[in-house]
This record gives structure tokens, C-alpha cells and sequence, in this order.
């Protein structure tokens, strides 16, 4: 897996951006270790775009690719005064146009692992948590039925 240092990332942010929008990244872009659920994001108020390293170490190049093209998509649209949040048409059309993905995939390290489950003595249904409940106060949520550690 290839490794960027400050100016190499630079230097791909600018190459994506005058690619597929024909205008070039002339801000600051980092990696931000501390990023947990999010593969980057950009900062309207300081023209920044912050990526997760883990998504480029985990997921691999072409997905990282594609959280730069997103964070791009904002920066772009900010700079021209245009809707760059999510929910606005013109981000949405741009995310179209560029190929640029609406939401990233969750990471391999990050996967939830459930130690205990609990099923409903009457509905039969699965409730699946990281943490042992007091099964005499909890009832189901469904059909209100006592639980069972399984």
C-alpha cells in the first residue's frame, strides 16, 4: 500500500482536482488520525480538507480516491458560492458528474462485535448487544415478552 507524505497527498488532491474538475486545489489538505467513523471532511472556515489515513491503509487506494473526490465536491461548490452540503441539489449533481461517492464504506477495524444475545421467550426475536442487560427490568420491544440470554 502506498504511503503519502504532506506534499505527495498535495500533490494527488491537485491532480484529482484539475481531472475531474478542471480547477486547481490550491488549500491546505492533512491526514487527521483522529477521525474515527468518517473517511474526511472538509472545513468550510478554513478551506481545509482533513482525510482518514486508515481508509487509505484498510480499504486501499481507489477508495481513498473516491472520499478525495467527495471532500473536492464541497471545496469546489464553497468556493463558488454554491450549495456544498449534502442535502443541497448542486452537490448532489456534482457527486453525479465527477463519480465521486455520496458516503463511504464503514471500516474493517470498526465492525461492531456483539458478545451477547437475547431472544424474546415469546416473539422469538434476536437482540443482539455489546453488554449483558438485567434480563428481570428489560421486556421486548415488540410484543413486550420476557428475554432470554441465548
Amino acid at each position: 500500500m502506498k504511503q503519502y507524505n504532506k506534499e505527495q497527498l498535495k500533490e494527488l488532491v491537485h491532480q484529482l482536482s484539475v481531472t475531474y474538475f478542471n480547477k486547481p486545489f490550491i488549500d491546505e489538505v492533512s491526514f487527521n488520525n483522529r477521525l474515527k467513523t468518517t473517511g474526511g471532511r472538509y472545513l468550510p472556515s478554513k478551506r481545509k480538507i482533513e482525510l482518514n489515513p486508515k481508509y487509505l491503509e484498510e480499504l486501499g487506494e481507489e477508495e481513498f480516491i473516491g472520499i478525495i473526490k467527495h471532500e473536492l465536491c464541497h471545496y469546489h461548490l464553497h468556493i463558488e458560492g454554491k450549495g456544498y452540503m449534502h442535502r443541497d441539489p448542486e452537490f448532489k449533481a456534482l457527486l453525479a458528474k465527477t463519480g465521486s461517492p455520496r458516503h463511504c464504506n464503514p471500516l474493517p477495524s470498526m465492525k461492531v462485535a456483539y458478545t451477547y444475545q437475547f431472544e424474546c421467550t415469546k416473539c422469538h426475536w434476536l437482540y443482539k448487544r455489546k453488554r449483558k442487560i438485567n434480563m428481570n427490568k428489560y421486556r421486548c420491544g415488540k410484543c413486550g415478552g420476557k428475554l432470554a440470554l441465548c
